[in-house]
Formats: structure tokens, sequence, C-alpha cells
């Protein structure tokens, strides 16, 4: 439904442009107009958001004007999924620009970066509010951009400028993907509108291991999310990017690396179909999922250990996109993007809060037949709220990946309280919580498929390779879920600790990226300047 109503969202990029405007005028410390203006931004963007939330309830799907020609060009969709991904990043900019403000205080160009953190905040708001490939690449474009300007603010940081350069390769490569991907659906269709490109792939077949325009697009498409999301191997400068100020972390992590599966959602009627490009998102994605949240148990570091997290929960979402279940990618965006927010927001007192929460654990015993028992608990616990929401996993494998994922998570609850010599009271509260967790997934899962249900397709069929690899995923998964269980109560042994020592490290993958981008050469040391006598 074309309508002028849709134009209302601009409203929020549009006021954090101003305040980005403003930033040049006050570029120094304690620029105070371009604090109100972007308190006052944070603002109108929740506005607008709860405004278009109620358009999009009471209308449906809102389409603007096409501005430009030839189906090409400038145009804003509101949906479902937009009015979600505009409400959240609504509420992280509001978190995120109120503790800028603070921790900023006092810096020379207090000004230049609240205006760059305006600008990032913008360009990521009217991503998510595109309706046509020429608005949606130009978004990605300056959403990346922008955000390298946030990355390299203290240029005479080194880790920081290397890890930027990283960043910017693999950005590059991914935004030529998307590039290629709009090109090749341009042509195809014949137009740039959402609309119409989502339209014409429900009425098609299948794009199956093709890799002519709709196949082709999808698996650029799939490639660009990758690297956006930083997956395996181009990783590392996630984790080695900390040295930029927190708040930049903050909104790298609960914002823009979202970007990844957002466009895999956002074009879920390309990718419904394509084996190829759902074969690339499980492979990559699931690995950097097992190896991402393996490596950050091993991690000294706070801040490098949240690095490693994000990377593993993108590609856990790239996973959940590449079995089909969009609505539960969505949901676990959502969380995890204030999940991180809070942690990299609150991550200066992470040493005060570990030194109050010191407690005596009780011992672990190790008895094979107890964790045995809690895995059986989680499996009951699965089962018993799958058969309450009349969900049948077992006709449908990618609900039943996403089942057999949960169950592992509830026995990771269960199982230190079960096999332990702590009283009966911690076993029963850990069964208690292990309930609770299920209860919210399911009802937020359920709420999250009645929210998005018009925009994205239903569950794909799964050809036999995509259902061999869900089952080497859910191998690995098990396995690496019971070493976790049982670790604890095995002894100690030096072929363990070496392994540690490399997984610590990530296996040394991010230092092939180091040789690529010439970060391992020291140049010569700056001289001083000479002065005349």
């Amino acid at each position: 439904m074309t309508s002028l109503l849709a134009l209302l969202a601009l409203v929020a990029p549009l006021a954090f442009g101003l305040a980005a405007l403003a930033a040049r005028f006050q570029p120094g410390p304690r620029p105070r107009l371009v604090e109100r203006l972007s308190m006052a931004a944070a603002g109108v963007g929740l506005v607008a958001a709860a405004a278009c939330a109620v358009l999009v309830a009471t209308r449906g799907t809102l389409l603007s004007p096409t501005l430009g020609g030839q189906g090409i060009g400038l145009s804003i969709r509101l949906d479902p999924l937009s009015v979600v991904m505009l409400g959240m990043i609504a509420l992280l900019a509001i978190l995120i620009v109120r503790y800028s403000i603070t921790y900023m205080e006092g810096d020379a160009r207090q000004g230049v970066f609240l205006g760059r953190l305006a600008a990032t905040i913008a360009a990521v708001e009217v991503l998510v509010l595109a309706g046509n490939l020429g608005l949606l690449v130009l978004a990605w474009l300056a959403t990346s951009l922008s955000l390298h300007t946030l990355l390299v603010f203290y240029p005479e940081r080194s880790g920081a400028v290397i890890a930027a350069r990283k960043k910017f390769i693999a950005a590059r490569i991914g935004d030529a993907c998307l590039v290629a991907a709009a090109v090749l659906l341009y042509v195809h269709f014949g137009t740039g509108d959402l609309a119409a490109i989502f339209a014409g792939m429900q009425a098609a077949a299948p794009a199956g291991w093709a890799l002519g325009t709709t196949g082709g697009a999808a698996l650029l498409i799939a490639n660009a999310a990758l690297l956006k999301s930083a997956q395996f191997p181009t990783h590392g400068w996630l984790v080695e990017v900390m040295e930029t100020p927190t708040p930049v972390s903050a909104l790298l992590h609960a914002g823009i690396l979202n970007a990844g599966p957002f466009l895999v959602t956002r074009f879920a009627f390309v990718m419904d179909g394509a084996a190829s490009a759902q074969v690339l998102l499980i492979l990559i994605g699931g690995f950097t999922a097992l190896f991402a949240s393996s490596t950050l148990l091993t991690q000294p570091a706070i801040k490098v250990a949240l690095g490693y997290s994000s990377a593993a929960h993108m590609g856990f979402m790239l996973m959940v996109c590449g079995f089909g279940v969009y609505p539960a990618a969505i949901l676990h965006l959502v969380a995890h993007s204030f999940y991180k927010a809070h942690a990299f927001l609150s991550s200066g007192s992470v040493v005060d809060e570990a030194r109050a929460a010191k407690v005596a654990l009780p011992r672990r015993l190790g008895h094979p037949g107890r964790i045995l028992g809690s895995m059986a608990l989680a499996i009951g616990v699965y089962v018993g709220f799958s058969l309450l929401w009349g969900i049948n996993p077992v006709a449908e494998p990618a609900l039943l990946a996403i089942g057999a994922i949960l169950v592992m998570g509830l026995a990771q609850i269960i199982a230190p309280a079960l096999d332990s010599d702590g009283p009966l009271v911690g076993t029963l509260r850990a069964c208690g919580l292990a309930v609770g967790v299920a209860i919210a997934f399911f009802s937020l899962e359920a709420g999250a498929h009645a929210i998005l249900q018009s925009v994205l397709p239903g569950l794909p069929p799964l050809g036999p390779l995509p259902l061999v690899l869900i089952g080497l995923v859910l191998l690995a998964f098990g396995a690496t879920v019971v070493l976790q269980i049982a670790g604890p109560a095995l002894p100690a042994r030096s072929r363990g600790r070496r392994f540690a020592i490399h997984l610590r490290n990530g296996f040394y993958a991010n230092a092939w990226f180091d040789r690529l981008v010439g970060a391992l050469k020291t140049g010569a040391p700056d001289r001083p300047a000479k002065t005349r006598a």
C-alpha cells in the first residue's frame, strides 16, 4: 500500500542528521548544542518508532512513493520487520547517546565524536527502513563508512587503526557482494522495489542450486551478511577493535553487526529455496558460533571475550536463518542487542560485580548418570512445552534442530546443580530456572512469529545436504556441551592445557588475516621533527 505516511519514519534519521550537522560547528569539548540535539533526536526516534508501530498495526505494510526513475531510487518501507528494528535502534540510541555524553566529557573532540555517532545511528535507521534496492545499498555503504570514522577516532592508537583496516577490507568485499546482488535482482525483475521483488520471488520456483540471477543474488547476499557480521575467518578485527571508545563498541556489537542477520531476513523470500545460500549460512555461521563460543571461555580480557561472544551470536543467528526459522533469528537479534549493550556499557564495573558475586560453589561429582539425568530432564521440559504450544518439531527438521539446541542450553542450567554435592534446593532452583527459560523462549518465539509472519516466508523445504549439515551441527554442539558440562569434574591434563592455549589464540586464524593486510609489519619509528636553531 503506497502512502505518504511511511515518510513519517524519516523523522528519526533526519533528527540525528541535524545533530551531526551541528557538530561541525561545535567540534570541541562541551558542545552543549550537539548534546541537546543528540538527546532530542534519540527521543524523537523513540516517538517515531512508536507512531510507526501504530500505523503498521492499523494499516498494514506502508510503502512511500519512489524518488528516482526506472524503478530504482529512494523509498521507505514500513512493515513489522522494519518497525521492530527501528524500535530496537531507538531504544539503544537513547542509552548509547546518554552514556556517550558523560563518557566523552572533557575530550578535546567531544563534539566530533557525538556528530559521528549521530551520523552512524542515522545511517542504520535508514538501512532498516529502506524499501528500494537503491536506498538500501546507499544506507549499507553509509553505515559502514560512518562506523569506520568512529573506529579510528583515536588515530594514534595503532591497534585500533590495524583493526579498522582489517574491518575496512572485509566490509568493502561485503559491499561489492551486496551491490552485485542488487544488480542481479534489478536485471531479473526490472525494478528495485522490494515489494515487487518479493512478490516475484513468491511466484517463482525455488532457485535450488542455480547460480543464475536469483540463486546467485541469494549467495551474494549471504556472503555480504557473513562479512558484515565478522564471521570466521574475518572475525579478527572484531576482537581487536576494543581500543575505540566504549560507546562505539556498544553501538557496533549491539547494533551494526546485526545488519548481517537483518539483511538475510529482509531478503528472506530471495533466500527461500536457494540451497547454496542456505548451506553457506549453516556452514560458516554454525562453525563460527561453535568456534567463537568456545574461544571466549579462555579469554582473560572481558572486552575480548565480549567480542568473541558477539561473533558467536551472529553466527548462531545466521545459521538459524540458514535453517529458515527467521522469526527465531530476529528474536535472538533483539535479545542479544540489549544484552550486549548492557554488557559493554557496564564493562567498567565488572571487577566490582565479580567481587560482590563471589559464592562458594558445591563440588562437582562428574557422575555419568547424573549428567545423563540432566539431559533427560531438559528433554522432558522441551517436549512438555512443545505439546502445550501445539508444536510438532518432528514434522519440521529446522524446528527440531532449534529445539535440540534449546535442550542443550537447558541441560547446562540443570547439570551443574544436579551433578554436585550441593543441597537439593539448589537442584530444584536450577530446574525451576530451566522451566522459566523454556516458558520465555516459547512465549517470545510465538510472539515473534505472530508479529513477523506476514512479511516472512514459511519454513522452506530443506534438501539432503542442508539436512546432513544440520545433523552435523547438532552433533558438534552436543559434543561441546557435554564437554562443558563434564569438564569441571575431569582431572587437568597437559594435553588439555595445550589445547586451551591454542583455543585462546583462536587457532591463529587472525594471524593469517594480519599477514594478509600487512599488520605484522613494523615500520621505522617516528622521528622527531627538526627544529631550527
